[in-house]
């Protein structure tokens, strides 16, 4: 099996894919913990939704880099998400569900009434579920998923504590004087980006999957938000590394695997965190 390994790592595309994969699942984890606490997780299953729409929307105008339009779209849904959750007549479950789900909808009407393809069927699945684009990422899609990775870290990295103060008690932030309306937003906008980011990596279907399983599974064992935070990421690239590693060996779906190692690794965090208790 290391043989295997090792004969798959001198390809470029596999070199690729780890890389993006590490990346996309650092930048995931990082905005989870924070998603979690907000109680606002459910945001990146909304906007892989919205992404759906963005992606049937190109594949009909038969763009060959998807980006220009999937990236402006989930990032401006982000900001209506963030709008309406605030409005009192629409909370943010529920904005969340009417956008997520008109998206849904939208895009597969689109794909049926204007299908180019052959194999829509497969085509519509590959995009919820994830598929094999992930090892097929060109050069110019791996320098664009660095910088843009490297971008949300280092945003993270210096307003950590004012993302702290907005996670935790937003009234208290602004009286600090922290404008927490333009911390929100920021988080919506990082957030979008890490949604699109993922989109080759699990599909649209499993994308909270990256979000959520990695900071609840800290949560098990550490309970200060800096320890959380680091054992999230580090849970999250780990499992990343062995979902697709595995996925290689076995010929398995690349998605699918990276969710079943997060999950494997919440049930061990939960052992842990009871046996710790």
């Amino acid at each position: 099996m290391m043989t295997k390994l090792i004969l798959y790592l001198q390809y470029p595309f596999v070199r690729y894919a780890l890389i993006v994969g590490v990346l996309i699942a650092l930048c995931s984890s990082l905005l989870g913990v924070t998603l979690v606490l907000k109680r606002f997780s459910y945001i990146g299953d909304g906007l892989s939704h919205v992404a759906f729409g963005a992606v049937a929307i190109a594949s009909v105008l038969n763009l060959t880099n998807q980006m220009l339009i999937v990236l402006p779209v989930t990032v401006l849904c982000a900001i209506l998400l963030l709008r309406t959750g605030s409005n009192a007549k629409i909370r943010g479950d529920a904005a969340i569900a009417m956008i997520s789900v008109g998206a849904l909808a939208f895009g597969y009407l689109l794909m049926n009434i204007f299908s180019t393809s052959s194999n829509l069927s497969g085509d519509i699945c590959s995009t919820l579920f994830g598929s094999t684009s992930i090892l097929t990422l060109t050069k110019t899609e791996v320098l664009l998923c660095i910088f843009l990775s490297i971008a949300v870290v280092i945003i993270f990295i210096l307003f950590y504590n004012r993302i702290f103060a907005v996670t935790f008690d937003e009234n208290f932030a602004r009286a600090a004087g922290i404008n927490a309306g333009l911390y929100n937003l920021m988080i919506a906008v990082i957030t979008a980006v890490i949604i699109v980011l993922a989109m080759n990596l699990v599909g649209s279907l499993l994308i909270s999957a990256l979000v959520i399983f990695p900071a609840l599974s800290a949560m098990r064992v550490f309970k200060s938000f800096r320890s959380v935070t680091i054992c999230s990421a580090v849970l999250s690239v780990f499992c990343a590394l062995a979902g697709i590693v595995l996925s290689i060996l076995f010929a398995t779906p690349v998605g699918s695997t990276i969710v079943a190692a997060d999950a494997a690794a919440f049930a061990v965090c939960c052992l842990a965190g009871w046996i710790k208790s």
